[in-house]
């Protein structure tokens, strides 16, 4: 489905004009502050890049971006998703993002340094990786 276009008649003729919301990709919503979310997996990267309140904008994953198979899991693959959300983000206005890691994949580490070398200014680094707090209970002890 395409932009709903409006008709309106004018003295010179009919202009077609698209009624479509102000915060579509052509308008790039822009705000200078924002947070990415990276989940790093044994299988893909995904970086999301959400505004303060924490409503998406953009999301990028190496699978998206043409990598197969276990070239998903890699380091490389990883700074190459964060140099496409940097460019996101650069075309939206943001400079300053709060970066949330959760995960235990390999690119976790790389993904923040592309991060910081592209141009953004990165304010927090926080790690929401979920952990066990006692683990599962313990068998019972065999009796012979």
């Amino acid at each position: 489905m395409g932009k709903k276009r409006i008709i309106k008649k004018g003295e010179t003729g009919a202009q077609a004009v698209s009624a479509a919301p102000e915060t579509t990709v052509s308008g790039k919503q822009k705000f200078k502050e924002g947070r990415v979310h990276i989940y790093s997996s044994y299988n893909n990267t995904i970086m999301t890049l959400t505004d303060e309140r924490g409503n998406v904008v953009l999301s990028v994953s190496a699978g998206r971006m043409g990598f197969r198979g276990t070239k998903k899991s890699t380091p490389f693959a990883a700074s190459k998703v964060a140099e496409q959300l940097s460019q996101g983000a650069k075309l939206r206005g943001v400079e300053r993002v709060a970066v949330f890691v959760r995960g235990v994949g390999s690119g976790r580490d790389s993904a923040v340094r592309s991060l910081g070398t592209k141009g953004l200014e990165i304010s927090s680094i926080t790690d929401l990786t979920p952990t066990p707090h006692n683990g599962p209970r313990p068998p019972k002890v065999r009796r012979v």
